[in-house]
């Protein structure tokens, strides 16, 4: 089925009127399982939506405020499909149907003009590639209550919980040097399905380790030791967790590293001394390059799944650094994360946990709230 597109006069291509019939959720499970894998569905939900649960082989379409910007109704198949192979795909024609969908509109009327469904709708458009283009009725809240089992389960915030003890089984011997306070003895977490954190702790437990399939480990410590390196792939980023340390010089190396393990079909487990600071900040700048969101998403995606995340001060400042170059233009990158308040800056407050020990009985975990200037997207 292919769309009859109608420009209004001669105004620019963000003016184009369409209309993309509607399928309901029982069409779509036909689609998805027909022998034929000719069906691409293309999630046009944020980012947490879409790792809280989704639809079987999905794709997320996301667009940062500066490209959305920018775009002005020009976006390119690449902002709508970045995984070179689904893209290569789409565009030789082997999909024979395209499906999008938001979180629960029941008519492709109620979608936003300015939306990410409307942009990548509008989009793909152009380049039909003799495919139809369906918008699922309902969105996910309908499909996912009437099929629950061809969705991904709803992640938990929760990690992997063991009891609390000196030394159990399957734990290393004389890592003392990376043990971490009772208040972190809570299990890793899931950030993605192929991405875990933790703390050194966990690092040295092989029966956790095992237990979550992990395969490889990046350890971002100048101290804590490989325990199993017999057993398991190890990356070593020696950071000390201070604020003269740049861990952002260890960025791609570490992105490159994890998409690696996870292209091999494997997990990677990302630990520090606490798993409170370096290893989240690796985390946070994977998910910043890969899944393009700002600091402020990723780090609220991490802390839903482990509360006690802190990078230091200058980690934050780094990642911020880092944010400018994933999401802006090259006019923006000088401007964002700058340490002068501009009149139109904008100051985040992120919590920078510190962990202050008084005496034996008396450890507290107290907070700092310290604002990280940056400045407003072009």
């Amino acid at each position: 089925m292919y769309l009859d597109l109608t420009v209004v006069a001669r105004r620019p291509p963000t003016m184009v009127i369409m209309e993309v019939p509607s399928i309901d959720a029982m069409s779509l499970c036909g689609l998805l399982e027909g022998e034929d894998p000719g069906c691409l569905v293309l999630d046009c939900r944020s980012f947490f939506s879409f790792n809280s649960s989704h639809i079987l082989g999905s794709n997320n379409v996301r667009f940062s405020t500066i490209v959305r910007r920018r775009a002005r109704g020009g976006l390119g198949v690449g902002h709508i499909v970045p995984n070179e192979d689904t893209r290569n795909r789409l565009l030789s024609g082997e999909y024979q149907s395209v499906v999008f969908l938001d979180d629960r509109s029941l008519d492709f009327g109620q979608v936003k003009k300015d939306g990410t469904l409307m942009l990548a709708v509008t989009a793909l458009c152009r380049n039909p590639c003799g495919t139809s283009f369906f918008f699922l009725k309902g969105g996910f809240d309908t499909f996912s209550s009437e099929y629950p089992e061809m969705c991904t389960k709803p992640s938990s915030p929760q990690g992997l919980s063991l009891p609390l003890s000196a030394r159990p089984d399957g734990a290393e011997p004389g890592c003392s040097p990376c043990s971490t306070p009772l208040y972190d003895q809570g299990g890793p977490v899931e950030i993605l399905p192929f991405l875990y954190l933790g703390s050194a702790y966990h690092a040295s437990r092989k029966d956790m380790i095992d237990m979550l399939g992990i395969t490889a480990l990046i350890n971002v410590s100048a101290n804590c030791p490989n325990h199993f390196e017999e057993s398991f792939q190890y990356k070593s980023i020696p950071v000390e967790d201070n604020h003269k340390a740049d861990i952002s010089s260890w960025f791609n190396e570490a992105i490159e590293f994890i998409d690696s393990i996870r292209n091999k079909g494997g997990r990677v487990f990302v630990h520090c001394q606490a798993g409170i600071s370096r290893s989240a900040t690796i985390c946070l700048a994977y998910l910043m390059r890969t899944n393009r969101v700002k600091l402020v998403e990723a780090f609220e995606f991490v802390k839903q799944r482990r509360s006690i995340i802190s990078p230091n001060f200058s980690f934050m400042g780094q990642l911020l650094q880092f944010e400018s170059q994933v999401l802006a233009t090259s006019s923006c990158s000088s401007e964002a994360g700058s340490p002068a308040l501009g009149k139109s800056s904008t100051v985040f407050n992120f919590p920078v946990s510190i962990p202050v020990h008084g005496s034996a009985g008396h450890g507290q975990l107290s907070f700092l709230h310290s604002p990280i200037t940056t400045s407003p997207s072009c």
